[in-house]
């Protein structure tokens, strides 16, 4: 995963906001057994986190 900005870590709110984003990312990946998570990104901010489940049908 590439190192923050430096604009980041002068920041501790905009660290706060990327720890929480990470978190929330992990949790939609972790409740997830199909399907997709998309993220938003606007002028390098985590803006959207969108969850596509799939349910798999057995035949």
């Amino acid at each position: 995963m590439p190192h923050s900005p430096p604009e980041a870590e002068e920041r501790p709110e905009r660290t706060d906001q990327l720890s929480a984003g990470i978190a929330l990312v992990r949790q939609a990946l972790d409740r997830l057994k199909f399907g997709a998570v998309h993220l938003t990104v606007h002028e390098g901010r985590l803006v959207q986190i969108e969850v596509t489940e799939k349910t798999r049908l057995s035949t």
